[in-house]
This record gives C-alpha cells, sequence and structure tokens, in this order.
C-alpha cells in the first residue's frame, strides 16, 4: 500500500509534461495545443485531489490510533 503515496507524484509529472507540450504547440501556432492543456489541467487536479484524501487518510489513521480501546 507504500506505493499509492507515490502515484500522485506521478499525476504531478504528467502535468508538467503535458504543459510544456501544450506550451511549444502553442508558440509553434497550432491549434491542437487545448487538448495537452486539458489533460495536464486534469491530472494536476487529481495531483491535488490526491493529496487532499491520502492526507484525509493518514489523519483518520492516526485519531484511531490514539484513542483508547
Amino acid at each position: 500500500m507504500n506505493y499509492l503515496s507515490f502515484t500522485k507524484y506521478i499525476y504531478l509529472t504528467i502535468s508538467l509534461f503535458l504543459a510544456w507540450d501544450a506550451f511549444s504547440k502553442w508558440n509553434d501556432g497550432t491549434d491542437s495545443f487545448w487538448l495537452s492543456a486539458i489533460l495536464s489541467a486534469a491530472s494536476l487536479f487529481t495531483f491535488f485531489f490526491r493529496m487532499k484524501f491520502s492526507k484525509k487518510f493518514d489523519n483518520r489513521k492516526k485519531n484511531t490510533n490514539e484513542q483508547p480501546k
């Protein structure tokens, strides 16, 4: 389950690559940069979404371990 903590950074890497691709296509003057820009924004959203929920699950695990049974 530890590998799930690293997968969020894959989304960030993909987002940065697609943002670079969209920027280079925009400078070339082609109209196909929109797809890269939209996918970059979607993967950036997924990165922050996964960050938020991983913190939420860590806090839940921490709180359940602190409470006496």
